[in-house]
């Protein structure tokens, strides 16, 4: 039973930092993307970043509101992918979660892009 598990999630004040985890079993994803994707309150799931797998490995994508701040990253001896969040806004406030990505999609922001998912971790960022 493949399952993907995000911790690391929390309230923080405005400024600050956190760091997401993101625990898969059941199979290893160390040769496809993996993503992480955010939904606020009364929005649609947003893209955030993605990291490529496979020989060609390690190449990183962001949505334009986190690059400078966020920083995606995976250990596939782990099975397990980060999320390094600084400067943290308010605004990025959402539950956020991982996904494992189809075989083929190299840097894929499409949630359908995307085969598993986590459950989800909650960030709250005070003003």
């Amino acid at each position: 039973q493949v399952q993907l598990v995000e911790s690391g999630g929390g309230l923080v004040q405005g400024g600050g930092s956190l760091r997401l985890s993101c625990a898969a079993s059941g199979r290893t994803f160390s040769n496809v993307a993996m993503g992480w994707f955010r939904q606020a309150p009364g929005k649609e799931r947003e893209f955030v970043a993605t990291m490529s797998g496979g020989w060609n490995g390690g190449s990183t994508y962001y949505v334009d509101s986190v690059k400078g701040r966020f920083t995606i990253s995976r250990d596939n001896a782990k099975n397990t992918v980060y999320l390094q969040m600084h400067s943290l806004k308010p605004e990025d406030t959402a539950v956020y979660y991982c996904a494992a990505g189809r075989p083929g999609y190299r840097l894929p922001e499409r949630s359908n892009d995307y085969l598993y998912w986590g459950q989800g971790t909650q960030v709250t960022v005070s003003s």
